[in-house]
């Protein structure tokens, strides 16, 4: 069992084998989040997949307050270390990397990346994850590409975590292609409804996927849900 607590847009919390996973901290800026206290958000991890703002807004603040290992790209991660955080681990494509929890391989990202002073921010990418408590892919903001028929190469994968909103990266139907490319059927729909462009029907993006054979899941902001996997193992 895995359990994810969405905070809005692109963030949310993964606790899995013990410890804190935060991923791509965008709420202060997010009126749809107002109700979320930063504050009381805990991390022993910070993911960062680029460098938008709509995905660093409050990396800096949370990762002072919690003293998180903040896994980002190369460059954000030279980027944070000239902010002050020395608690960083840089990364980029390719893996897997060992960490308390289980191990990490960063995947292709078809994006854009840069940080909100104009810094290069390197590559955007996704992540993967194998852990004791199950296996799940975060794609990042990305297209579909067909690179992520890579990924089950290197996991069997309880879950994936897309972005759905079109415009900026996959909608609703290439996620559909993308749970085919990376063979797993449970999906959590993120990156949708905080700005017009991104706005979809969420009924119609549940019943899209049911009828592909598929499971997407939408928590509310704010909400928790505890995800069943396989308990795949290392």
């Amino acid at each position: 069992m895995i359990h994810l607590t969405f905070y809005g847009h692109a963030c949310f919390l993964i606790e899995t084998n013990g410890k804190k996973l935060l991923f791509d901290p965008f709420i202060s800026g997010n009126e749809a989040a107002r109700n979320i206290d930063i504050k009381k958000i805990e991390a022993d991890y910070i993911f960062v997949s680029h460098g938008h703002g709509d995905h660093t807004t409050d990396l800096l603040g949370i990762a002072r307050r919690t003293n998180a290992l903040c896994v980002a790209p190369a460059e954000i991660s030279y980027w944070l270390e000239a902010n002050g955080i020395t608690h960083v681990h840089g990364m980029n494509h390719g893996g897997p990397i060992p960490f308390d929890f289980g191990t990490v391989r960063g995947v292709q990202a078809v994006h854009s990346s840069s940080l909100g002073d104009g810094t290069y921010a390197g590559n955007p990418m996704g992540f993967v994850f194998n852990t004791p408590d199950g296996n799940f892919y975060y794609a990042g903001d990305t297209a579909l590409t067909m690179d992520m028929q890579l990924i089950p190469r290197w996991s069997k994968l309880d879950f994936s975590i897309l972005p759905i909103g079109g415009n900026f990266t996959m909608d609703v139907y290439d996620a559909i292609d993308a749970c085919h490319f990376v063979q797993c059927s449970e999906a959590v729909g993120i990156h949708y409804n905080t700005f017009p462009p991104i706005s979809i029907d969420p009924g119609k993006a549940i019943e899209a996927f049911a009828q592909a054979g598929m499971h997407l899941m939408l928590p509310q902001i704010g909400e928790t849900i505890d995800i069943k996997t396989n308990l795949s193992s290392l």
